[in-house]
């Protein structure tokens, strides 16, 4: 079913969509439309571009437009509108026009003034034919956002100040990671980096709108879809002779718009919408039937249409109702017989095509798989026709070669489904200029296994023949799908105007097969051939032409493809189910991709869904005769697109983007040279911003209906004006030309009085360094606008962001001033003035004031601004600006230093400025020698010698003549030696001297200084009181001992020692082998005091122990014994293996150094060197630890507490030299049972050790009744007792299996030993058991729970009981009939043990049958498992390998039958692989 409405659809490219459409759904065409575009912009451009009209009007005169008549028609009214807005953008590019152009303008009737939307027949447009259920509205339906428009912003020429660094992380320091010294100094870095911050990078264009980037909208063509889809005739009326022209079917659009319908009628329209003619009668399309495939002549005069009984008729658009040529299908017997070729009655026509330029020459496909050529002529005013099949075999039954008769009399074929059906078939369309391939009249027919390129001229000939191969689409459902597209020969864009041949593009195809779409370029070469001339039997050599086929590149897509489509020679369009794509085969990417819904569009074989001859599925999907493209433009509709909204800022953003090449998507209407586009894009952005500058301001749009709102309030329309400054900027910026910036945008907002809308979206560029120079008149506004603001802080970050030269000096300096704000006045000093020295004046007085004021707060006020000269001296000093960082010039970089040195190092109190200054003094009293270096270092020295020694760095002061590091030293040397400076800047000093003399040794020679000084240096240096500094000083001293050697070793080696250089002295001391001064500095150095100490003690261990006969020397274990404490509490493992390593004999005092309570620790210390001991032996027998037999029986006492499960590994690990008496006393006195009864065992001793089994078990069954009757025993005391007995009882019953077992060597009566260890078990049992409790929870809880214990310990050595060996078997009855003996029990309980041994026989047999139970059915499982598999692997084995019949590689048959259907008996070689079977040649 079809709707009737249609739509157009015009993209970026200008392309036209044709969608069905309810008609409901459409407003009429008398409604009024709202207009939603802000601004009223596309209704006010034309004022703002009135010019030559006349000069226009006549150039619209020849050029045909696109009359959009839809129900949005009326939202312009004028008719200058696009012309208008082509002085801007310009005349599209015409370099692809076809030669039809003549003939297209003679059919386009209209006045292109009449109507809106005119679109030039040079734009290509596609036109679609869709299904009901299209989008409601004529705006974008298939429009997808647009990625954001990125801006990467110019370099900034400022880098972002850095943060001053503090004297607490000063270059003086041994390292860097300190916390500030006071708050003062922490707030000050807050403050500093809070005043000098930037902003990131990246927020300038953060909430910049981007523009909206459609690129496809989709327009209703109201006209065509209202005489398409338009009222159509009842039934009745059709009955009484009314036409029914029915519904479309099929599309051609080539310069005219051509629909076929069901009813076999063609309707022609041009591209103003206007219907030019039906084609055909009443009378012929009862004939003919539906219409199936439709072909638009190469001038626009013809129509070729097949219908779906096998018809072909061509129309004549002069003469429309009658067709001009018919081509009938042949009857059987003519096609029997071979009188006739054709397409037979009743097949569907798939494609027709006109052949090159003429009129009279189709080819044409159809459903069967069947295509052919149709030359239509006449002879002597009769017709003659002509037909050839060029694809194709007539149906006929498999295997049978005649004709089969259906019915007696008759012949005709047996249908059925084609074995090669024909996908898409396209002849080679006539291009713009002429080639040589034109002569040849080629066909490309696409199959589903194949590609068939054939030439008509000068004689049918097959001239490629290409197999799809084993794609992974050809077993997809997509195998089925194939389209295909010419793109004709034009000229080359390198010389338009030269017709060689060897400036032209050669025919290109575009082919796909499932989603992977392949492209062919055709050319012709020529080749020399030898021909007999028949007359004179002599031979010449005549050049022939040969077609060449090239195969360029490939596009592989997510989904089948439907439909392809060419936008121009670069460009192609492709339609799968749900998307468009547009692929530029230049570049080979995809440049283009938005979401569509395929299942919109008609498919001409839907009807044969209903008797099932074509799935459905397939039939949807059969769509590509609804798509067609037609010449078009992309740019230059981009941007109309936008400015027809009224979105004037995304339309300067969108042209700004394909300027600087960040645009994505299509380019296609500019030109292939990049110097060529940014000619023409920046044109055309400097005159949209004119436009739309123009426009914002203009009066109409300032009082327009865009600042009102229904409640009468207005609409605040600040964020136009804001996004006009910012993209005017981007743009200028781009274009790297400022002068609208500056003079025409300004000019606007300062008439218009909101300059401070203009300042403040500047000012965003300013700070970001993308622009720094500002004219004076804007700079002025934009400083005085913070100033009146309260927001000196941004007028500071403003002055040093501009360029000096355009900075009003006095209004700079006076702002700075009264808000102080020095970055600012720093800057207007050195790069507006060019003196460096003033700033150091200025702040000199900060630091002046801070030393004669007492109060906190204003101190502290002075501070934080006083602190600035050091960052500033850093930078001028090591040549570079401030606050910025960029380097300064040469020459003006050595000016400033020299000015610099000359100022602070000055002997005396100097004037400033040079001429007409004033006595800068650094107090109230008398001046001393060097004021200035001596004012810094009394305020804080470290933050000053830390920027000399960064300025140390720098070349200068080694060419400079006036100054030089050896004379900063001696005057800081100077100043020291003087009492007025405080003791932490006299540190400071030395340390930075002590440093910078070995760093620098051609310059600073010591001897230069003062023969005594170094000495002294370091006497200072070790002598200072200030813990704070002590590493500081130390890395000093190291520094300068490096090339300096005392005189005198011994003192400073005393000095410092006391001074805590243990640094130092370690490395004297090991250079010198004095290792136990070098232990000693170790153990005392401070900065070791963690685990990291134990590898220098350990290091120092060895040397010695080298350096002594591999003999630790006495003294060395001396020290190293007083140390033990403190070294265990380091690390008590490690101390552990380095005592052992080196030192044995002092376990036991390492031991005893701990303290009474330190069992624990002990234990570890003994369990991780009895570990470690035996983990480091290579053999695996047990040998005599280091350690002693007290330490020894030590550690069985502390692991029978702490570990009591490994106790008889350690007895097993100490079995050498054991005292095993003491052991087993040990272990009895702290209940290890397991571990006694295990180590009589050892000695030989089984008896005794059962019997000592029956004692513990008697004792610990005691225990556990008393705790039941009386409840004097907690729960877990209880658990452990009966614990003890289960462990006793796993020890008598290893020792009954040991003695049990055929290799056991010691001979021993095994029912003794059995009944024994039974025996107490059952006594304990029925102990407990017997045991007359009162009612109470707790008792019965805890008797239960003991007796089932004791239960499951005589269950288990039953068990164990059973699995002794038959050879010295025990006699069960006998040891039964002794085990239930009611007088071995009498003594101890009441009662007989036969209801306890009842009880423990019963569920020892149940246990049984419950494994005897799973044994079974695990038996039966595994049984059944391994048969089945066994099955299988049996059946497999039968089967072997299916051979095939065809060969992998050439898909022929691997043995080739003869003529009497048997093998042949030639020898082939075949060779079988693990993946394949093929024949041997194939391979190679």
């Amino acid at each position: 079913m079809f709707a009737n409405s249609l739509y157009y659809k015009q993209t970026r490219s200008s392309t036209l969509r044709m969608d069905a459409i309810s008609r409901s759904s459409s407003p009429s065409h008398d409604e009024p439309v709202d207009d939603d575009h802000g601004g009223g912009y596309s209704t006010r451009m034309e004022e703002l571009f009135d010019g030559d009209e006349e000069e226009r009007a006549g150039k619209c005169e020849d050029e045909e437009e696109f009359v959009y008549d839809g129900v949005d028609a009326n939202q312009v009214t004028g008719t200058t509108y696009r012309e208008q807005l082509r002085d801007v953008l310009g005349p599209d590019d015409t370099s692809d026009t076809f030669e039809e152009e003549e003939v297209e303008r003679s059919l386009l009737k209209e006045d292109p003034s009449e109507k809106f939307g005119d679109v030039d027949m040079e734009e290509h447009a596609h036109i679609i034919f869709d299904s009901p259920n299209p989008p409601q509205s004529p705006l974008p339906v298939m429009a997808t956002p647009s990625p954001e428009l990125s801006c990467t912003p110019l370099q900034s020429h400022t880098n972002p100040p850095e943060p001053f660094l503090l004297p607490s992380v000063s270059r003086l320091r041994s390292y860097a990671s300190r916390s500030p010294r006071n708050g003062v100094h922490h707030n000050m870095l807050a403050d500093i980096s809070a005043t000098i911050g930037f902003a990131s990078p990246s927020s300038l264009w953060k909430n910049y709108p981007k523009a909206e980037r459609e690129v496809f909208r989709w327009t209703v063509l109201h006209s065509t879809g209202d005489h398409l889809y338009g009222k159509r005739p009842s039934k009745a009326a059709i009955a009484l002779g009314t036409s029914n022209l029915g519904s479309p079917t099929v599309l051609a659009a080539n310069g005219l718009i051509c629909a076929g319908t069901d009813a076999g009628r063609i309707f022609v329209f041009d591209f103003k919408q206007t219907l030019l003619c039906i084609c055909g009668n009443d009378s012929s399309a009862s004939t003919v039937g539906s219409t199936s495939a439709l072909a638009l002549s190469h001038d626009h005069t013809y129509v070729a249409s097949g219908h779906v009984s096998g018809y072909i008729q061509i129309f004549d658009l002069k003469n429309p109702q009658t067709p001009a040529r018919i081509v009938a299908p042949p009857s059987v017997q003519a096609v029997v017989s071979g009188r006739h070729e054709g397409h037979l009655s009743g097949s569907r026509i798939v494609s027709v095509s006109f052949v090159a330029g003429r009129h009279t020459a189709v080819v044409s496909a159809d459903e069967s798989g069947l295509a052919f050529y149709h030359s239509l002529g006449k002879v002597l005013f009769v017709e003659a026709s002509d037909t050839i099949r060029i694809l194709g075999n007539y149906p006929q039954e498999p295997g049978d070669e005649a004709v089969v008769p259906i019915t007696p009399g008759i012949q005709s074929f047996r249908r059925r489904k084609p074995r090669n059906l024909l996908l898409a078939m396209a002849t080679l369309p006539l291009g713009t200029v002429s080639h040589p391939t034109d002569a040849y009249h080629i066909v490309a027919l696409l199959t589903i296994n194949k590609l068939v390129v054939v030439g008509l001229k000068p004689s049918p000939k097959t001239w490629l023949k290409r197999a799809r191969g084993n794609d992974t689409d050809s077993t997809s459902p997509g195998r089925r799908k194939g389209t295909l597209a010419w793109f004709p020969s034009i000229n080359s864009p390198q010389d338009l105007k030269d017709e060689d041949a060897e400036n032209k593009m050669h025919p290109t195809l575009a082919y796909s097969w499932g989603r992977t779409i392949r492209f062919l370029r055709v050319s012709e070469t020529m080749m020399k051939q030898s021909v007999l001339n028949p007359r004179t039997s002599k031979t010449r050599e005549v050049d022939r032409g040969t077609l060449v086929f090239e195969d360029t590149v490939s596009w592989t897509l997510d989904h089948a493809v439907l439909a392809v489509q060419w936008l121009n020679a670069n460009q192609l369009l492709a339609f799968t189910a749900g998307t468009v794509s547009v692929y530029d085969t230049r570049t080979s990417k995809v440049i283009e991709h938005v979401s569509f819904n395929a299942s919109f569009l008609v498919s001409p074989s839907l009807g044969y869904t209903a008797d099932g001859s074509i799935p459905y599925p397939e039939s949807s999907t059969d769509v590509a005769h609804s798509i067609r493209a037609y010449k078009g433009k992309y740019f230059f509709c981009a941007i109309l697109s936008l400015v027809e909204r009224g979105d004037f800022l995304s339309a300067i953003e969108l042209t700004r983007s394909y300027y600087t090449g960040e645009a994505p998507g299509n380019r296609n209407g500019l030109p292939d040279s990049a110097e060529e586009q940014k000619a023409v894009l920046g044109q055309k952005l400097h005159e949209l911003m004119v436009a739309s500058t123009s426009y914002a301001f203009s009066e109409d749009r300032m009082t327009d209906s865009t600042h009102s709102s229904p409640d009468g309030r207005g609409v605040d329309r600040t964020s136009l004006f804001e996004g006009l400054v910012t993209g005017c900027a981007r743009s200028c910026i781009a274009l790297d030309n400022y002068d609208f910036l500056f003079e025409d945008l300004f000019q606007h907002f300062e008439d218009a009085g909101i300059t401070r809308i203009y300042l403040e979206q500047l000012e965003t560029f300013v700070l970001e360094g993308i622009i720094d120079f500002v004219p004076p008149r804007i700079t002025q506004r934009l400083i005085a606008l913070h100033d009146k603001s309260g927001k000196p802080a941004l007028a500071e970050q403003v002055i040093w962001h501009i360029d000096p030269s355009c900075l009003d000096i006095n209004q700079a300096i006076r702002l700075c001033q009264t808000h102080q704000l020095w970055d600012a006045l720093i800057y207007v000093y050195t790069r507006a003035l060019q003196d460096y020295v003033a700033p150091i004046v200025e702040l000199i007085s900060l630091i002046r004031q801070k030393s004669v004021r007492n109060g906190a707060g204003a101190q502290a006020s002075s501070l934080r601004h006083a602190y600035k000269i050091f960052p500033y001296l850093i930078h001028v000093l090591s040549g570079q600006t401030y606050p910025s960082g960029e380097p300064l010039p040469p020459d003006e970089a050595e000016h400033a230093k020299n000015d610099i040195y000359g100022f602070i190092f000055n002997g005396t109190s100097a004037v400033w400025p040079s001429e007409g200054g004033r006595l800068i003094l650094t107090g109230n009293g008398a001046e001393p020698t060097y004021p200035y270096a001596r004012l810094l270092l009394r305020f804080d020295a470290e933050s000053f010698l830390h920027s000399l020694d960064i300025a140390f760095e720098d070349s200068f002061l080694t060419d400079s003549s006036d100054i030089s590091r050896l004379s900063i030293v001696k005057i800081l040397l100077d100043i020291a030696s003087c009492q007025d400076l405080p003791l932490s800047a006299v540190v400071f000093i030395n340390i930075f001297i002590a440093r910078n003399i070995p760093k620098y040794p051609q310059y600073i020679h010591v001897e230069d200084i003062d023969s005594h000084a170094p000495h002294d240096l370091l006497i200072s240096l070790a002598t200072s009181i200030d813990p704070e500094t002590r590493e500081d000083r130390q890395l000093a001293a190291e520094y300068l001992l490096s090339v300096y050697s005392p005189r005198d070793s011994s003192e400073i080696e005393k000095i410092f020692e006391e001074a805590g250089f243990y640094r130092i002295l370690q490395n004297r001391r090991r250079h010198e082998r004095q290792w136990t001064q070098l232990l000693s500095s170790y153990l005392l150095d401070p900065s070791l005091q963690t685990e990291s100490l134990l590898p220098y003690v350990e290091e120092v261990l060895d040397l010695s122990k080298s350096d002594n006969h591999n003999v630790l020397p006495q003294d060395i274990q001396s020290e190293l014994s007083e140390a033990l404490g403190h070294l265990m509490t380091l690390d008590l493992q490690s101390t552990a293996t380095l005592v052992d390593k080196f030192a044995p004999s002092l376990h036991e005092a390492a031991l005893s150094s701990m303290g009474t309570g330190d069992d624990r620790r002990r234990f570890d210390y003994l369990l991780h060197l009895i570990h470690s001991q035996e983990t480091d032996r290579e053999d695996a027998t047990p040998g005599r630890l280091h350690i002693c037999a007290p330490l020894e029986l030590l550690f069985i006492r502390l692991q029978c507490r702490y570990m009591p499960s490994g106790v008889i590994e350690t007895l097993d690990r100490m079995r050498g030299d054991l005292d095993w008496q003491a052991a087993e006393r040990i272990c009895e006195e702290n209940h290890a049972y397991g571990a006694v009864l295990w180590a009589m065992n050892q000695r030989g001793q089984p008896r005794d050790a059962l019997a000592k089994a029956e004692a513990f078990e008697k004792q610990l069954t005691q225990r556990i009744a008393r705790a039941i009757v009386d409840l004097d025993a907690s729960d877990a005391t209880v658990d452990e007792w009966i614990n003890a007995l289960r462990e006793i009882g796993q020890g008598g019953t290893n020792i009954c299996l040991e003695h049990s077992s055929v290799s056991a060597t010691t001979a021993l009566p095994l029912e003794d030993i059995w009944f024994q260890l039974l025996s107490s078990q059952l006594h304990s049992v029925q102990i407990v058991s017997n045991l007359r409790v009162v009612d109470g929870v707790d008792s019965q809880r805890l008797k239960s729970v003991a007796l089932s214990s004791l239960r499951d310990l005589v269950q288990n050595t039953f068990a164990s009981l059973v699995t002794i060996s038959s050879t010295r078997a025990v006699s069960f009855p006998r040891l039964f009939k002794r085990l239930v003996d009611p007088g071995l029990y009498a003594d101890s309980t009441p009662g007989t043990p036969y209801t306890e041994f009842r009880m423990i026989l019963t569920g020892m047999l149940e246990s049984y049958r419950s494994d005897g139970d799973m044994l079974s059915i695990s038996q039966k499982l595994l049984d059944r498992d391994v048969f089945d598999t066994v099955e299988e692997y049996t059946k497999e084995k039968m089967r072997g390998w299916s051979v095939q019949s065809l060969c992998s590689h050439c898909h022929q048959r691997l043995l080739p039958h003869d003529r009497s259907g048997g093998p042949n008996q030639t020898d082939i070689e075949i060779t079988v692989t693990r993946t394949a079977i093929c024949h041997t040649s194939c391979q190679h």
